[in-house]
């Protein structure tokens, strides 16, 4: 006789849980474990780039070799998250011994704790076991989430499916979505973008994805994290736009999950043209762009009535007087309106002194949103002149949004 498991709510903040493993499911789940407030042990040789920005951030700790059953003191909870069954078996043996839940990505019938399929909406937060079936929880959670939706949708308004494939009653297949997964919070993707992802074969993911939405994805869904690190390790776009088209190619519906929109500064065109020229049908899902996004999340309108009436949105990864770079920051000096540099803090030094240098007042208010709508948000305020050097001081990092212009206190009381 099989026993039913029983529901429980994890309150894991500050408590340590260990993940075993460093590849697609690990970065699938720490996300979730995160923003729990766990504190994150992950143990493995290597790290998907995602979770590589994640340890680099101090966002959890990494130690890059093998477990180790002295991996498990002081731990309340252990995730393996490896395809190596005899490896999987010893770390869940040692969590055994010392009686610690372990859930196992390998062998659900042999982990004393399963993962269910989850669905949020603001405080409320669904989970839902299927006997150990996780095709049967999803089902029941994605129906759930459609009842939550119609409840906070406007009156007469549903949540709708995409248009089914007439050979088989679902999805199309064969096909690619650029769907522009917003700032940070997972909330503020759109519902299409939403929508897409629940119906996906294969998710070719960016760092800057929201990491709850990769732990909603169908445990079958292909991830494929495309991870852009700045100065670290990346995929070639050229590796990326083939990835797409053979999978679609093959048959699968691929999503390509972009933080932000995937047509601002997020080569989502290339895309596009690349599936194109392969006859692969796309849809574009536009999605919240950070350079909106992050000022309103610190206060800061980059528009308001008699103070800016224009916002210009440029790139600041290369600096002003790189050969490459195609900005006249000599023209944006002369521009009375709000100024939002994305990428840019790297070269933001050499950014503020040729804006001064063409005109701008270095008395110019100036802010600084990093990881804009999460719950690690930080803002600073500054001038044009004496923004470089606060950054370094507070020790900001990307990703963050650099605003400049008179808007930065028009809020303020």
């Amino acid at each position: 006789m099989t026993s039913n498991p029983y529901p429980l709510g994890l309150r894991l903040h500050g408590r340590r849980v260990v993940v075993v493993g460093g590849g697609a499911v690990a970065t699938r789940r720490v996300p979730a474990l995160l923003d729990s407030g766990a504190d994150v042990l992950l143990v493995s040789p290597e790290l998907t780039p995602a979770l590589r920005a994640r340890a680099d951030a101090g966002r959890l700790h990494w130690v890059p070799r093998r477990f180790l059953p002295e991996d498990l003191d002081g731990a309340w909870l252990v995730h393996v998250a490896i395809d190596d069954p005899m490896a999987a078996a010893s770390v869940s043996a040692v969590a055994a011994e010392r009686r610690i839940f372990c859930v196992r990505a390998d062998d659900r019938t042999a982990a004393t704790a399963w993962t269910p399929a989850v669905t949020r909406h603001g405080p409320v937060t669904v989970a839902v076991l299927g006997g150990g079936d996780p095709r049967r929880a999803m089902t029941v959670r994605d129906a759930i989430r459609d009842l939550l939706a119609v409840r906070l949708a406007p009156e007469g308004t549903a949540p709708t499916r995409s248009r089914p494939d007439a050979a088989t009653g679902g999805p199309q297949r064969g096909r690619v979505a650029l769907v522009g997964a917003g700032p940070g919070d997972p909330e503020l993707i759109t519902v299409k973008g939403w929508r897409l992802l629940t119906e996906a074969d294969v998710v070719v993911a960016d760092r800057l994805v929201p990491g709850l939405l990769l732990d909603e994805l169908r445990p079958d869904v292909e991830l494929v994290d495309a991870s852009k690190i700045p100065y670290g390790p990346s995929r070639a776009q050229e590796e990326i736009n083939q990835i797409l088209v053979d999978r679609a190619l093959a048959g699968a519906f691929v999503v390509r999950l972009k933080g932000g929109d995937p047509y601002v500064f997020g080569r989502g065109g290339e895309e596009l043209l690349a599936c194109a020229a392969a006859g692969v049908p796309v849809t574009v899902v536009p999605g919240v762009t950070s350079s909106i996004a992050a000022p309103a999340a610190a206060g800061i309108p980059v528009t308001h009535r008699g103070v800016a009436h224009e916002f210009t949105v440029v790139s600041g990864h290369l600096a002003p007087d790189a050969p490459a770079s195609l900005v006249r920051w000599d023209a944006l000096a002369g521009l009375h309106g709000t100024l939002v540099i994305l990428m840019g803090l790297k070269n933001l030094a050499a950014i503020t002194a040729t804006l001064i240098a063409n005109g701008r007042s270095p008395q110019t208010p100036a802010a600084v949103v990093q990881e804009a709508t999460t719950g690690t948000q930080r803002v600073l305020r500054s001038t044009l002149g004496e923004v470089a050097a606060d950054l370094l001081a507070a020790d900001l990092r990307p990703p963050a949004v650099v605003v400049v212009g008179d808007v930065v206190g028009a809020l303020d009381a």
